[in-house]
């Protein structure tokens, strides 16, 4: 990573939330918007790196069948195995990607607010293994900050470059703001099921 790990032990060593996604308005509106982006009720699979303490997990654990969740910091871990205790379908994890990346085929992956913790080679390898590891329909969203954050070497415009470059995905859906970017890809190019009804 282009950040080392002690980065993130000084984060979560000072509070439980140190991104105040809990109770800033700009990351439940984030949430929401992220969640109103994914055009299926439901994915089979869903894999989410960098969950952090597990405030967009528990929502996408409302939309899957399966949720795979890692987060390269012991107490980020803890926090989410906490904050999701009960989903027998959400398993936590730690982890680092994209040296500890999961075997088998997921229906989407979450990269939200973690490609610019990584160098831009270690982002490629990133974008490899999500490809390699979608299936038949699969889909990527992405979400970052577009600000620069100091000691990263990479920003959300690098990141989100290298997704559009490296994908070879129907892109179906892009949201930017001021301050972050957000998109949907999919081997699939159909964007939403027209007739499907309401569960």
């Amino acid at each position: 990573m282009s950040l080392p790990p002690d980065y993130f032990e000084q984060m979560f060593r000072a509070s439980d939330d140190p991104w105040s996604f809990r109770t800033r308005w700009y990351e439940k509106r984030k949430r929401e918007l992220t969640l109103a982006s994914l055009p299926r009720q439901r994915y089979q699979r869903v894999f989410e790196p960098a969950c952090a303490n597990g405030e967009l997990s528990a929502q996408l654990a409302e939309r899957s069948d399966a949720l795979l969740c890692q987060d390269i910091n012991a107490k980020a871990v803890a926090l989410a195995r906490q904050r999701l205790s009960g989903l027998q379908h959400v398993r936590v994890e730690q982890a680092r990607i994209p040296r500890d990346w999961p075997d088998g085929e997921f229906d989407l992956i979450v990269l939200s607010e973690v490609g610019y913790f990584l160098d831009a080679g270690e982002w490629h390898q990133v974008i490899e293994q999500t490809l390699r590891s979608l299936g038949p329909a699969g889909s990527v969203l992405a979400c970052h900050w577009l600000h620069p954050i100091e000691g990263c070497s990479q920003d959300g415009r690098d990141v989100h470059a290298a997704l559009a470059e490296r994908l070879n995905l129907h892109r179906l859906m892009r949201h930017e703001e001021a301050d972050f970017l957000l998109e949907y890809w999919s081997r699939d190019a159909t964007s939403i099921d027209l007739a499907e009804t309401c569960q």
